[in-house]
């Protein structure tokens, strides 16, 4: 079960706080979801899958937009604007912002789009809002599906959780 209350690393509040100020349908996955259902680790970034509508493309850019979004690992200087057109030309984003990485997935390994894995979401009072986070079946079926060590590392953690 997900921890009603978390501390999360101020510039990961602050970056979730944007898209849900801005009316983003998101949901938290990865390893932010993993400290929401209360295995405690580090994580370098913000995971979110999120919904394809246009309207959503265009508050995901507007939300990020005062932290300078651009593509990470990237050459310094290469042109790149984050705004609704170039959200819907691609799927998966992984960006760096003044606030710290956040991963856009518009499809998530072993779960599918947005609309599959708002299925298994659950709210999560968050700074006194709400906040959808990946359920924790379907996390272990995403970290089941991306294989990588860190991801079998949090899927031990989490079946020890239950």
């Amino acid at each position: 079960m997900a921890k009603a209350t978390m501390q999360l690393d101020h510039d990961a509040e602050a970056l979730l706080l944007a898209l849900l100020d801005n009316s983003v349908e998101l949901v938290v996955i990865g390893g932010l979801a993993v400290v929401f259902h209360g295995y405690i680790r580090l994580t370098d970034d913000v995971d979110i899958s999120y919904a394809r509508a246009p309207a959503n493309l265009t508050a995901i850019a507007d939300a990020l937009a005062p932290f300078h979004p651009r593509l990470r690992g990237a050459p310094a200087g290469l042109p790149f604007v984050l705004d609704s057109r170039t959200l819907k030309s691609g799927l998966n984003f992984t960006l760096e912002t003044d606030l710290g990485a956040i991963d856009l997935l518009g499809e998530v390994t072993g779960l599918g789009q947005f609309d599959d894995v708002i299925k298994g979401a659950i709210d999560v009072p968050f700074a006194g809002r709400t906040l959808r986070v990946i359920g924790l079946a379907a996390l272990k079926r995403a970290k089941r599906g991306a294989g990588r060590v860190k991801d079998l590392l949090d899927l031990e953690a989490l079946d020890k959780l239950g």
